[in-house]
């Protein structure tokens, strides 16, 4: 389906010099002098490699439609995730690689999204946040919390974030996956 390029966006999929690219950003440039255009930073779907482009705001793209489906995490084997299809019970295996940072995020049995072009995977969504417990945090200086000021923290999957004081070592909290963020206490 053709596409002005200035309607294009992160995360969809285009075709381009004969290859399927993911939209990672877009950036629209109005310089001083001239018309504006578009420049879209995008990986290729089979090699990985990453490339900028520029197209004028008139000019056309080739955008891939593409498919949601639903799948249940299972286990990683090697270098490839295990998806369950929740109608057909059949597995999948897709590249971790398609995660990139998120990977640490991935939890057993955990629902995800997967965007497919003619079968093929080219993204995969996590749930916006996921529940984790703190495994180290600095202590409380007393008479530090009178500002509202943030301690560093490592939670149980490695990866380090910022939470307010009050929360300890073994707190379960909620995080944002797309910016490992602090949300708030689990209630669970």
């Amino acid at each position: 389906m053709k596409q002005q390029a200035n309607l294009i966006r992160a995360g969809q999929v285009i075709e381009h010099e004969g290859r399927r690219w993911t939209v990672l950003k877009q950036q629209i440039i109005t310089p001083g002098k001239g018309g504006a255009f578009i420049q879209v930073e995008m990986r290729d779907l089979k090699t990985g490699n990453k490339t900028n482009e520029r197209w004028r705001t008139a000019d056309t793209v080739e955008r891939l439609m593409t498919e949601e489906k639903e799948y249940t995490y299972s286990y990683t084997d090697g270098d490839n995730m295990v998806l369950m299809d929740g109608e057909t019970f059949e597995q999948a295996h897709i590249p971790l690689e398609l995660l990139g940072d998120l990977a640490p995020f991935l939890q057993d049995n955990m629902a995800v999204t997967v965007d497919l072009v003619e079968g093929d995977p080219v993204g995969i969504h996590l749930p916006a946040t996921v529940v984790l417990e703190v495994v180290e945090a600095d202590p409380v200086v007393k008479g530090q919390t009178a500002a509202s000021s943030y301690k560093p923290a490592r939670l149980s999957n490695g990866v380090k974030t910022s939470v307010p004081p009050f929360i300890e070592t073994g707190e379960k909290i909620v995080v944002r996956t797309e910016d490992a963020s602090y949300v708030e206490r689990s209630k669970g």
